[in-house]
């Protein structure tokens, strides 16, 4: 796999081609990336270690790692800093942008009532949206596995890592899996096993990386006084939904519980509201966390609407933005270290067992469901696998599939 070979302290050059390149391929991803999180990450890897070639294998588990053991969206935060590598912070703003932007716009519509979108989590076209996510998602764990689980030691980690994610299906879980497997990496395997990694300047200036972490906990810290201090309901909101983006680890439905207890008691949005918009999120691509635009359109005082929207927005995915900027240029110097390389090498194993948990629960069951589902996704899989046809192709083959398919069981089995 090619790498992007910058200088580790050379600056990225973010000029308009370079950003309206990231913009346009996340915006693509924005509009297919159904399944969720760890479906995210395997869209991620094929469209720019397999197609494009920015980063190889390695370097993107190391980020996958990283991205991890962040509070905050892992899918989300590997875009940035992906549209980071390739054209500055300008490029990372463009890469979120373009993934966010399409579910984000989906949800304010259906917060300014658009009623029948609700029912689309239950057709058949994004059923099978959800079938051709088994088929990203094994592709990737496949293609992960050859690269970075080539031995009997490095695949009997990866199978560790599943299991416990198995065992403890939970954001402690996936963070005891990783930080196990780095410890069991940092002691049992040598340099030659973690072997040399290119490196990969993601060109932000540790000054930069600095202030990101100063406006981080700044905010973190401030923001509580000063919506206490200030009665403004708009500051409440931007504190309420910053906080939910800072301590939430694990991304995605974790934050779901965290955003109700935020919203609901205090009478923002009704119960009853609040699910009706957690049910047409899940029928939207992109990152769950957009969900946080359709609680701002819905607020009962103002800001609603598109600007309640935009408030919340920012502030839930602010903090990704800062805390990838500010530990990017840490872990490009720990990557260097040779007890970092093996403790990673480890924990690369480890990245893969999580997907191949992840591809059994939540992805394989809430998408197979039967003998035609399972033959959808073989068929997908071999379009991508061995066919190289693109994922975007796919994704629309599959929504047509799902879409037959489902007028098909209306009026009985389908083998």
């Amino acid at each position: 796999m090619g790498e992007v070979r910058n200088s580790p302290g050379a600056a990225v050059q973010p000029g308009t081609p370079r950003i309206r390149e990231v913009f346009l391929a996340f915006l693509k991803l924005g509009l297919t990336s159904f399944g969720g999180p760890i479906a995210h990450l395997g869209y991620f890897r094929e469209e720019f270690v397999v197609r494009r070639k920015w980063l190889g294998d390695k370097t993107y588990s190391d980020l996958v790692a990283l991205c991890q053991l962040l509070p905050g969206p892992a899918s989300s935060q590997v875009g940035i800093a992906l549209g980071v590598s390739k054209a500055g912070l300008l490029g990372g703003f463009a890469a979120w942008l373009g993934f966010t932007l399409p579910s984000a716009l989906a949800l304010v519509a259906f917060g300014y009532g658009i009623a029948s979108f609700g029912r689309l989590s239950e057709s058949g076209a994004i059923h099978g949206l959800k079938v051709a996510a088994v088929a990203v998602v094994a592709l990737a764990v496949w293609g992960m596995g050859r690269t970075l689980c080539p031995d009997a030691k490095r695949a009997s980690l990866a199978v560790l890592s599943a299991l416990l994610a198995l065992v403890s299906p939970s954001v402690a879980g996936q963070v005891g899996a990783i930080l196990a497997c780095g410890l069991i990496g940092r002691w049992t395997m040598t340099r030659a096993a973690a072997g040399p990694d290119a490196p990969h300047g993601f060109g932000v200036a540790r000054g930069i990386a600095m202030v990101a972490w100063c406006i981080f906990f700044g905010l973190l810290i401030g923001l509580p006084l000063l919506s206490r201090s200030l009665p403004s309901h708009a500051l409440a909101l931007f504190d309420s939904f910053y906080r939910s983006g800072s301590l939430v680890f694990g991304g995605g439905h974790v934050v779901l519980p965290l955003l109700r207890a935020e919203v609901v008691p205090p009478g923002w949005v009704t119960d009853s509201v609040f699910l009706a918009g957690y049910g047409a999120a899940q029928a939207v691509p992109g990152p769950l966390f957009t969900f946080a635009a359709y609680l701002g359109t819905v607020m009962t005082q103002p800001p609603t609407g598109w600007l309640g929207a935009s408030l919340c927005l920012t502030a839930i995915f602010l903090p990704s933005f800062l805390l990838v900027v500010g530990a990017l240029p840490l872990w490009e110097a720990l990557r260097g270290h040779p007890g970092i390389q093996a403790a990673l090498t480890g924990i690369n194993a480890g990245v893969v067992g999580l997907l191949l948990a992840a591809l059994y629960d939540p992805v394989w069951t809430g998408a197979i469901r039967s003998r035609a589902d399972f033959g959808l996704a073989l068929v997908a899989f071999v379009l991508l696998a061995f066919w190289k046809i693109s994922p975007v192709v796919v994704v629309v083959f599959s929504a047509l599939a799902g879409w037959l398919l489902g007028l098909g069981s209306a009026g009985g089995e389908i083998f």
